[in-house]
Order: C-alpha cells, then structure tokens, then sequence
C-alpha cells in the first residue's frame, strides 16, 4: 500500500505533544522528497450560484436552506474568463469553473462552459478545470476536446457519514463522476470537508475513500458555517486538528497533491503557514464560493516567508 495504513493513521490522529510535532516533521519531510518546495495555487469561479435541489446540511447554495446569497444562473463565457485572468494575475496554475446544483445538463449551458474552457486554454496560461456536478461521458469528452484538464467531483465525507449531510443522493455518486471522468482521460480532483460533525474514525475513513479513488489532487476543506445552514451546532475545528488532517492525508497519499482550501483562514487562523510545513503543495486563493479568502497577497506573502515557491507548470 502507498502510504500509511488506517490504523496508522487512527494512531496520528490521537497524537498530542511531542508525538504530534513529529507527525508534522514526518509530513513535511514526505512532502519535500515527494513534492519538492513549490505552491501550486487555483482559483475558482461560481459559474452559477444557489437553487441547488440537493439538501447538504452544510452548503449555502442549497434551496433546503435559508442563507442569504446571491443566486444567479450560468454567467456568460466572457465573465468566466474574466475571472480566469484575474487567476492569472494570481499567480495561479489552475482555473476551476465550479456551477451549483446537482448536474449541467442543458446543452446552451454546455457549449457555453466548453467556449470558456476554450478560450481559457487558448488565451490564458492557467489551466482550465471544472467542477459542474454529475456529467455524462459525452460532455466530459466534449469538455476535454475544448481542453479541460482536470473534473472535479468531491466527496464530502465518509461514507458511513454521508447520509447524515445529504440525503438527496447517494456518496457513490461523486465516485463514480470520478471515475467516468478518469475513463476519459482527465485528471482528477476530490475531497471534502472536515468539522462535519464526524468522528476521529470518520476522517480516516474519508481520506481512505479518496486514497482508493486514486485522484491527483486532494482538495481539503475546513467547516465554516454559514447563518441560514443547518450545521451551525457544529463545534468549530481546531488549528491543531487542522494541521493533523493535513498531515495525515501528506501521509496516506505522498505522491498526491495535498489543497487545503476554503476555511483556512476561520480554522487554522495563526498557523495557516503551517498547514505548508504540514504536508500541504497546494492553496486555493481569491475567494472560495460564497465567501471571501483573505487578500491573496497575502498568501503569496505567507509561501515565501515559509520558504516555498510557487509553482510556475
């Protein structure tokens, strides 16, 4: 097995003190010798926001909750590549054009996507992902021909977990959009949240679930409620338990890009530097979907005080 096994993993998670510092150096070190020392960013896009008819406890653009957002539909290819180029002046390797609801089935709203995944590929130097929900393998094939790199599907939790954050579709569902989307040829892109309200036992199932999926990127996000979900009683994550997670996905998939992504700055606050040193190649930055990252300077402040650099390819 590539990596380290569940209950190696279990054991990491229950660290503390001196155990648990070691764990971060372990990480760190795998990260460098499988890794290197460069960032890779990615920025995003809500390509179409809210009136999402799944039920995630969690998501502010579900219409099962009550939070107060901007809902507008698909945004013209012309605004996306907008954003893409903002990515560019980001520093940023990656552009994902991410859309609300539970797939993008109509075909204007196709050829629309594929004419911006186009342009983006052809006119910018970021390259185009996208994250549009449950898609069929004539639109994936369509999507990599205008020249989509990479589909992005997450899981959101554990399994034995899932049912108790969304009951509108069944977990296998992301896994399969995976992997209909690695049988055509793109790379891949899925993980989830942590701070749901599962168990220790949870998590390490979670990462388990991804490893057996075989994704090229790890995107992990932190919980940050949103006044209107359905989650609010979640007691809030640690930094340390942040930093644990991060270092222990590092572990169980060293050869896989590791990105921690929306929540960072409510969870780990003081110690987002660390999640690098922990384990961590890459960072979404610009904002995140229905909430604002900080400034992104100041995450390019943070990789070069850490002593990384971006990555350029």
């Amino acid at each position: 097995m590539n990596g380290i096994d569940q209950k190696e993993a279990l054991a990491a998670a229950d660290s503390h003190g001196a155990e648990m510092y070691a764990l971060f150096a372990r990480a760190n070190a795998v990260r460098i010798e499988r890794r290197g020392m460069t960032v890779n960013l990615c920025g995003v896009v809500n390509a179409r926001s809210g009136a999402c008819t799944e039920d995630c406890k969690f998501c502010a653009q579900s219409a099962h909750n009550d939070a107060e957002i901007t809902t507008y539909g698909l945004l013209s290819k012309e605004k996306i590549v907008e954003q893409a180029k903002t990515s560019v002046q980001h520093q940023a390797r990656r552009f994902g054009i991410v859309t609300s609801g539970h797939s993008l089935n109509k075909a204007p709203e196709i050829a629309s996507i594929a004419g911006a995944i186009k342009d983006i590929a052809t006119k910018t130097t970021v390259r185009p992902c996208a994250s549009l929900g449950k898609v069929d393998r004539d639109t994936l094939l369509r999507l990599k021909k205008a020249g989509l790199t990479r589909y992005h599907c997450n899981v959101e939790t554990a399994p034995s977990y899932f049912d108790r954050i969304c009951t509108t579709r069944e977990w296998d569902e992301a896994a399969e959009t995976i992997r209909a989307a690695k049988n055509v040829g793109l790379k891949t892109c899925s993980g989830g949240i942590i701070g749901l309200g599962e168990s220790i036992l949870q998590r390490i199932e979670f990462l388990e679930a991804v490893r057996n999926l075989d994704v090229d990127s790890v995107p992990l996000n932190f919980f940050n409620p949103i006044e209107g979900t359905r989650l609010g009683h979640v007691p809030q994550l640690t930094p340390l338990e942040c930093l644990k997670v991060i270092a222990i996905a590092r572990l169980m998939m060293p050869d896989k890009e590791i990105r921690v992504c929306g929540g960072r700055e409510r969870n780990l606050r003081d110690l987002q530097s660390w999640s690098l040193i922990c384990g961590a190649d890459g960072l979404m930055i610009g904002g995140y979907l229905t909430t604002m990252g900080r400034d992104v300077a100041d995450d390019l402040r943070m990789i070069a005080d850490a002593g990384f650099e971006i990555a350029a390819e």
